[in-house]
């Protein structure tokens, strides 16, 4: 096994990821990540070491995105970078469509990936805009 740098790979966890953060399916979310997993971003970080903890971390986001009427999101890949055998970098920006279907722009993270037997899960995820 080695490091996705397969777009069609990455594209595929991606829309995936999307589709459980816009519906709130926390288990979903949960299970696209590695444990431990980090998130960093310029004034706090921390550390998930269970799915529990996942979720609990992203119970606040479903509500946020129905009250902004956030019904898609889509990742756009800006960069793909080869860390080791087994870990990717991506530079993502998020996209995603209100119930009007118009184009609300989203934030840029940057995801190390580990590639599983599964596919991809994210070890951590740093926003950087």
């Amino acid at each position: 096994m080695t490091a996705s740098t397969d777009l069609d790979t990455l594209t595929d966890f991606f829309d995936r990821y999307g589709v459980a953060l816009t519906a709130g399916d926390l288990p979903a979310i949960a299970g696209c990540y590695a444990l431990p997993g980090l998130v960093v971003a310029d004034t706090y970080s921390f550390s998930f070491t269970s799915p529990a903890a996942v979720a609990l971390s992203f119970v606040g986001a479903a509500p946020d995105y129905a009250e902004r009427e956030l019904v898609a999101a889509h990742a756009e890949l800006e960069q793909v970078q080869q860390v080791s055998a087994l870990l990717t970098e991506v530079a993502v920006r998020w996209e995603f469509l209100d119930s009007q279907g118009r184009q609300v722009p989203g934030e840029r993270y940057r995801y190390l990936l580990r590639s599983t037997d599964g596919g991809p899960v994210i070890c951590t995820v740093v926003r950087t805009g």
